[in-house]
């Protein structure tokens, strides 16, 4: 259950916010709904994820395990949910994705994808656990570039998660639309 109400004050801004999500997503998110209570937090929020929603030096399907692994470390439900959703609308295959909490005994992986997995869960802890050989097996296959977007964007997901986390906020069922998308009519209408 939300720790702030998610009907916040029908500012411009909220309002613009919730236009946007609604075309955008389909929904208005609840990350958004929760900032809207303080008007500059929204307004900053909204500048740097547009800012991070250009890096383009990292593979997104790393970037999509890194995210998934983050959040899955701090236990993010609403993260797991929003980024396994857009993560599908990117093309990015649905078992890696389903299978990044238990990426450790699964064979889905490549020797690189688990660096990543490994690098995010690593960056996660508190403190972080890098180590040396880690970080220069994947700077080294990466190049410096994607190896410090790979860096920023755990980072940035940390501070999604954890913000989500503490704020109250669980899954919108994200999720759930896109993996009914791909079911059998008969499992879509519950007569399976």
């Amino acid at each position: 259950m939300a720790r702030v109400s998610l009907t916040p004050p029908r500012t411009l801004l909220f309002r613009a916010m919730e236009w946007y999500s609604r075309r955008t997503y389909g929904k208005v998110l609840d990350p958004g709904r929760a900032l809207a209570h303080n008007p500059r937090v929204l307004r900053g929020d909204l500048r740097f994820e547009r800012s991070v929603a250009r890096w383009n030096r990292l593979d997104p399907g790393l970037k999509a395990l890194a995210e998934l692994a983050a959040a899955g470390a701090i236990g993010c439900s609403w993260c797991m949910d929003f980024g396994y959703w857009q993560s599908v609308a990117h093309g990015v295959d649905r078992a890696r994705l389903q299978a990044v909490p238990v990426w450790r005994e699964s064979e889905l992986y490549s020797p690189l994808e688990r660096d990543v997995l490994e690098y995010a869960e690593a960056m996660t802890v508190t403190p972080p656990a890098v180590g040396d050989d880690l970080a220069a097996r994947l700077r080294d296959r990466l190049g410096e570039p994607a190896f410090v977007e790979l860096t920023a964007i755990v980072a940035v997901e940390n501070l999604r998660s954890r913000l989500n986390s503490a704020l109250g906020l669980t899954s919108q069922g994200f999720r759930d639309s896109c993996d009914l998308a791909d079911a059998p009519p008969a499992a879509r209408t519950g007569d399976v």
